[in-house]
């Protein structure tokens, strides 16, 4: 029971989160994703097939 190296202890307000790249939707940490949340990139398994279509943060849309 002591072995949680993330110090969750119940409170989960307190784990981090970020936003999804397509829907912007808050994604909180989970410790599934723990040995890879710095590449957790979207909120849902939808949202990771409807990415080719999202728009790019900073691209233009005008390239010519």
């Amino acid at each position: 029971m002591g072995g949680d190296k993330t110090g969750f202890r119940g409170n989960k307000s307190s784990l981090p989160s970020k936003p999804c790249r397509v829907c912007g939707r808050s994604m909180s940490w989970r410790r599934a994703w723990a040995a890879n949340w710095d590449s957790v990139l979207y909120c849902s398994e939808a949202c990771r097939k409807r990415r080719a279509n999202a728009p790019r943060p900073g691209a233009s849309r005008d390239a010519g």
